[in-house]
């Protein structure tokens, strides 16, 4: 029982964790577009893709 309890904390930590990248990941393309640093942009976007 313990551990399945364990098991589905660490599921949804790793979720918190993935919501948390993808958050953070938006407001940096945000920050980059008003900026228009499309070198950036254009990072972004790939670690976007890499993360879905």
């Amino acid at each position: 029982m313990m551990n399945k309890n364990r098991q589905e904390t660490l599921k949804q930590v790793a979720a918190v964790h993935r919501d948390n990248l993808r958050k953070n990941l938006q407001h940096r393309l945000e920050v980059a577009r008003i900026q228009g640093n499309e070198n950036l942009v254009r990072q972004l976007e790939a670690e976007a893709s890499y993360l879905n």
